[in-house]
């Protein structure tokens, strides 16, 4: 049974750990992995630990920016959406104090430099 709109709805209010699923860059194939989303003033973002090399899945989406956003748990629907990586060191500064908040980490400036970052926009049907 499909998820109801306000199910989807209620469900992305609040972080917590999904699946998303990119294209891979070289192979052109599905890649899927889990990973956490954050609901920050009502905009959905992905990010992950500071890592000086940048992630695979997120060389994914600079080349092809299409994923699917799989919510899993007591809600489940396959959402496509589109990222935005941020790379703007200001909009960081902005939006990864939430996430740092959230699993307690005190080590924002390097989380500014090495962690990945998007905002998801869900594509509409």
């Amino acid at each position: 049974m499909a998820a109801t709109k306000e199910a989807v709805e209620a469900a992305l209010e609040r972080g917590h750990t999904i699946d998303i699923t990119t294209t891979g860059r070289r192979s052109g194939k599905p890649r899927r992995l889990e990973i956490v989303f954050h609901n920050i003033g009502g905009r959905i973002y992905i990010s992950g630990t500071p890592y000086p090399r940048k992630r695979r899945w997120l060389l994914n989406l600079e080349a092809d920016p299409h994923f699917i956003f799989h919510l899993k748990g007591r809600t489940s629907a396959d959402l496509p959406a589109t990222a935005r990586v941020i790379d703007d060191e200001a909009e960081r500064r902005e939006i990864l104090p939430h996430i740092a908040r959230a699993w307690n980490r005190n080590d924002l400036d390097r989380m500014v430099r090495y962690s990945p970052l998007i905002e998801v926009t869900f594509d509409s049907k």
